[in-house]
């Protein structure tokens, strides 16, 4: 009786030493108990528990990972929070598509210099042009912009194009 309990008791814990998950908590308060198999540069990959299928979400939508091993919490990236206009300078422009996994995609945005009859050198022309495309997300209220085009155009005088979507938490 006493070898059987033993056998049950050594069992059950090992079952819960290897079956405990890792908890992803994003930055819209969404919690997910999954099993991390890595942090990459921009993306984390997971599996969920009974599952084989990966997935992968972007590092921009995840605030901590506290591992189910070790208990270890991982700080994986700072919420930006935008109040309005005049928050731009916070807005993150992205290039990357798998940088916005896991984001909720909003409306598109555009940044342009004037046209025909002003001198922009090309600095001061991309510089507005970022300007301009970061205060139409922050009138949005959105942290990010996935920027789709970006180019200069003009003959001695300068005007930029940045278009863009933007996406929140």
């Amino acid at each position: 009786m006493k070898k059987t309990i033993l056998t049950l008791f050594t069992t059950l814990f090992v079952l819960a030493a290897f079956s405990q998950n890792d908890k992803l908590v994003k930055h819209n308060g969404e919690k997910l108990d999954v099993k991390v198999l890595k942090v990459g540069e921009t993306t984390i990959t997971f599996k969920y528990p009974g599952e084989d299928a990966e997935q992968t979400i972007g590092k921009f939508a995840v605030a901590t990972i506290t591992y189910g091993t070790s208990g270890r919490k991982e700080v994986i990236s700072d919420k930006i929070v935008i109040s309005g206009e005049d928050d731009w300078e916070k807005v993150q422009i992205l290039t990357d598509k798998s940088q916005v996994l896991g984001l909720k995609k909003g409306e598109d945005v555009r940044g342009k210099t004037s046209g025909l009859l002003s001198y922009n050198t090309a600095g001061s022309a991309d510089k507005k042009a970022t300007k301009r495309i970061k205060e139409a997300a922050a009138k949005a209220g959105a942290p990010f912009i996935l920027l789709t085009s970006d180019k200069n155009d003009g003959f001695g005088v300068k005007q930029a194009i940045k278009n863009g979507t933007t996406y929140s938490y």
